[in-house]
């Protein structure tokens, strides 16, 4: 295939950017869609010019780093997959490809395509925890009985790899569906009873502190979600929520 790239260019948070135009030429359907950014980039470096930069680690859609707005579309315009999943098959012969970064404002661009999700990580760090007892009375957590429903649906919750692609979508670039799942993968686990009055709290302040929007209930998230996370996860951060803010 021979397309024709369009891609958001920005040296720094500071700078200004602008969309340049590139190239590639005898690109394979097989190839995943950040081979064919790899090829690219090879092209670039062979004639003097800065690659681009993006952001990529286990290319197995397990990190959620692969963050590429492609075509208005968060991940592509494939389902159920980030773009390291995606091939380059979906596209056809001749077509303009649209790439840019996550559009949201508690995302800053770092340079081209690599932005900064560090609030996520702030979010986390905010409540995404459970109390270990260092006692030496440990409980085997394998003891404890969890109905399986429950424990389904935490596992669900639990696969969310905090891509962004939920905030990327979302026309008020809400977090919600990210901290629903962290929220819910503990709320519904005996574990994380212990610091749930104050974990859902405490990230929900950091979330609006960070910037994110409040939920549009429009459902966009849990479309491009690679994972799909389920919506019901917010209305479980809500419910949680609601009940730590009675108990004071």
């Amino acid at each position: 295939m021979n397309l024709t790239l369009k891609i958001w260019r920005q040296k720094g948070a500071n700078d200004k950017g602008k969309m340049v135009e590139y190239k590639v030429t005898e690109i394979s359907e097989h190839m995943s869609f950040l081979e064919m950014m790899d090829v690219l980039n090879e092209q670039l470096i062979a004639k003097g010019e800065e690659p681009v930069a993006f952001d990529h680690d286990c290319r197995e859609g397990i990190c959620g780093m692969c963050s590429m707005y492609i075509n208005g579309e968060a991940h592509g315009p494939d389902r159920g997959v980030t773009t390291c999943q995606l091939h380059m098959r979906m596209f056809k012969d001749g077509d303009t490809i649209f790439i840019e970064p996550w559009r949201a404002k508690a995302f800053p661009v770092i340079k081209d395509l690599v932005v900064d999700r560090s609030a996520f990580d702030r979010i986390q760090q905010a409540g995404g925890y459970v109390s270990v007892n260092t006692s030496g009375n440990t409980q085997d957590a394998n003891a404890l009985p969890i109905n399986k429903e429950n424990a389904d649906k935490a596992f669900d919750a639990a696969t969310c790899i905090g891509c962004g692609a939920c905030v990327a979508t979302c026309k008020n670039s809400s977090a919600m569906l990210f901290v629903g799942a962290k929220v819910s993968q503990y709320a519904l686990l005996p574990q994380g009873q212990v610091e749930a009055v104050d974990r859902v709290k405490n990230m929900v302040a950091q979330m609006d502190l960070e910037g994110f929007g409040n939920c549009t209930n429009t459902g966009a998230c849990e479309v491009e979600c690679p994972k799909g996370i389920s919506l019901e996860n917010i209305a479980r951060m809500n419910s949680e929520f609601l009940k730590a803010s009675l108990k004071g």
